[in-house]
Parts: structure tokens; C-alpha cells; sequence
């Protein structure tokens, strides 16, 4: 399974990177893989609970310096499959090269 999150420290002002990077070194020190970009975080794993622990992890590593945190999750739960944050963008890049 995929999971796509963002994890929003509220309260704390405009400049949130170093409140992100908490959350994000959570998910680098999962092990599990996983890519970062402007908006979110995608993190790949074989199960429901291992994948959710790492998100609730990083929520946590947020909400210890924030008053308030915000999540946005989006879920691909598709048994049986892995490597899916490689392949399924290697498939868009391939229909592209057409």
C-alpha cells in the first residue's frame, strides 16, 4: 500500500520547514521507501498497520512542538503489489516518451 500524507503544524507561524522535517525524518528512519516533495510524503509499505504506524509516528513528532497539527492522507491499498512508487511513475514517463 501507498500512503500520500501531509502533516500541518497550526500555531506556530508561516515558516513551518523545521516542524516538517520532524515529521519527515520519521518516515526516513522507518526504513520503509518513500519520497518527499513540496506537498506531501508518500510512503510505501506491505500492510495497513506497519504504514500507519510510521504516519501516526510522524503526526506525533509534530504535535510535541505544535499546538495544533492538520492531516491530509490519500491511500492506495492494493495487495499483492510493491516497488509502486517506482513503477507507477516509470508508467506515466513511458505513455509520455509516445
Amino acid at each position: 500500500m501507498i500512503v500520500a500524507f501531509s502533516v500541518t503544524p497550526l500555531g506556530v507561524g508561516e515558516d513551518v520547514g523545521e516542524y516538517v522535517a520532524d515529521a519527515v525524518r520519521v518516515v526516513r528512519e522507518s526504513g520503509l521507501p518513500h519520497r518527499t516533495d513540496a506537498m506531501f510524503t508518500s510512503i510505501e509499505g506491505d500492510s495497513w498497520d506497519e504504514v500507519m504506524d510510521v504516519v501516526k509516528r510522524a503526526v506525533a513528532a509534530v504535535e510535541a512542538r505544535a499546538p495544533r497539527v492538520s492531516l491530509v492522507l490519500k491511500a492506495d491499498i492494493r495487495p499483492g503489489v510493491s516497488d509502486g512508487l517506482t513503477s507507477k511513475v516509470e508508467t506515466v514517463e513511458r505513455h509520455l516518451a509516445q
